[in-house]
């Protein structure tokens, strides 16, 4: 079933590591403060979104500021993502899936590049 998921992306996730920190979710008026000593480890990016795994709560349909680095410090992108996605696991650690919104077109070249590092370190 899994392959199926991934036929159906419109872009290509690429796996990373990287931390995120949230210390406000927002949606409309409503604004809910989160600890932000939360550990978050984002598992994939791709020009759509992002995946991340965490142990703290995170609404669905809320949004947040986020500041990804992408390899080093000149690919760097602040967004704002909304959460769509959930799923909690037995171990008590939840995964989200999130899409990037208003992402500027013009930022693709972040992406081309970070792809194509990612490929590089695979071939090696």
């Amino acid at each position: 079933m899994a392959e199926f998921i991934e036929e159906k992306r419109k872009a290509k996730r690429i796996p990373v590591k990287l931390e995120l920190q949230v210390s406000k979710l927002f949606k409309q008026a409503e604004i809910e403060e989160i600890a932000t000593a939360v550990p978050i480890e984002v598992t994939d990016i791709s020009r759509g979104g992002i995946g991340f795994r965490s142990k703290g709560k995170f609404p669905l349909d809320y949004y947040f500021n986020a500041k990804l680095e992408l390899g080093d410090s000149e690919n760097v992108l602040y967004c704002v993502v909304q959460i769509i996605r959930k799923l909690e696991r037995e171990d008590g650690v939840t995964s989200y899936g999130c899409i990037f919104i208003g992402m500027a077109s013009v930022l693709n070249y972040i992406f081309d590049d970070f792809e194509r590092r990612a490929e590089l370190n695979e071939a090696k």
